[in-house]
């Protein structure tokens, strides 16, 4: 194993062998053809010699498969590792919003955060958990805005009604901002 990559540092990586990933990519798409979500939870990382070998987690496997799917697609792709602990800046750069956004986020109680001196923290896991949800509104209001809307509307309704839907979220997550 090559130095660079053991590092606790962001590593890019790209696709040289793409006969091999290709190998690595129908297995795996393969498994998941059988009906399942995936392969069978057990997951296998053997050494050169017969019998040397480790069972992966599923996380790891997890990472496996999602890096080899972007490799596979001709993408490059970047391990970047973070502490199980947030700076509110990396928690804006997880969520893909601004630093006051994120702010908000924690003083309307919709993201749990302890005190660090004077600093915010935010655990990855209730970051993740709140990422998830969030998307999970945005797609149902997404998914009720696009059941209502025909081919032959106009964009600027189909815009105002987003943001009417937007506003309604925003509004519900307040109030249960306000209620807990």
């Amino acid at each position: 194993m090559s130095n660079a990559g053991s590092a606790l540092t962001p590593e890019t990586y790209e696709a040289a062998d793409g006969a091999g990933i290709a190998r690595v990519h129908d297995f795996l798409a393969a498994h998941e053809a059988t009906g399942r979500d995936r392969p069978a939870p057990r997951y296998l990382l053997a050494g050169a010699e017969p019998g040397d070998q480790v069972e992966l987690p599923e996380e790891v496997y997890l990472v496996l498969r999602q890096a080899v799917e972007a490799m596979q697609r001709g993408l490059s792709v970047t391990i970047s590792p973070i502490s199980k602990t947030l700076t509110t800046q990396q928690a804006a750069e997880l969520l893909g919003v601004s630093r006051p956004t994120v702010i908000k986020f924690l003083n309307e109680g919709q993201i749990p955060f302890e005190r660090v001196g004077t600093h915010r923290r935010v655990t990855l896991s209730d970051l993740l958990e709140f990422r998830k949800a969030r998307r999970e509104e945005q797609y149902a209001a997404l998914s009720a805005l696009s059941s209502d809307v025909d081919e032959d509307t106009p964009l600027e309704a189909i815009l105002g009604e987003l943001k009417t839907a937007r506003r309604a979220v925003a509004a519900r997550r307040r109030n249960d901002a306000d209620a807990s």
